[in-house]
């Protein structure tokens, strides 16, 4: 448990979104993977709103753009900790970032899935079929 003495102070909390920027910033600047994932969603937006989808639909679009990036973020901390623990190739560290590549693949599925379900009937109801 965390021994936490300070008492709860405003300007730390809204300085802890500036940590969480920081690493945002720090995705985009090192994976290449956040920017196809930057322009899948964007795409998503785009048919969205063409194609008028529902709010339930809207929500689980959401709810996969954010599954897919939380789950890249965890990958990019996972390998950078793997990175600052051993320099060498280290057995353990390769299957802890193989399992955090396989959740973010994973993750990217299950959003195609859903995105093919959701945008398919739309696509087809849009031209006639």
């Amino acid at each position: 448990m965390s021994k936490n003495t300070k008492p709860f102070s405003v300007k730390e909390r809204i300085r802890s979104f500036g940590f969480a920027f920081k690493g945002f910033a720090h995705l985009f600047k090192t994976e290449h993977n956040a920017w196809l994932h930057l322009f899948v969603t964007l795409l998503a937006i785009v048919f969205g709103v063409w194609l008028a989808i529902s709010m339930v639909e809207w929500l689980l679009i959401v709810l996969c753009i954010g599954f897919v990036f939380t789950a890249e973020i965890f990958n990019t901390a996972i390998e950078h900790l793997g990175d600052a623990v051993s320099k060498e190739k280290n057995e353990m560290i390769g299957k802890a970032k193989d399992l955090a590549a396989a959740g973010v693949l994973l993750s990217a599925l299950v959003a195609v899935v859903i995105g093919l379900a959701i945008f398919i009937p739309h696509l087809m109801s849009k031209f006639g079929l």
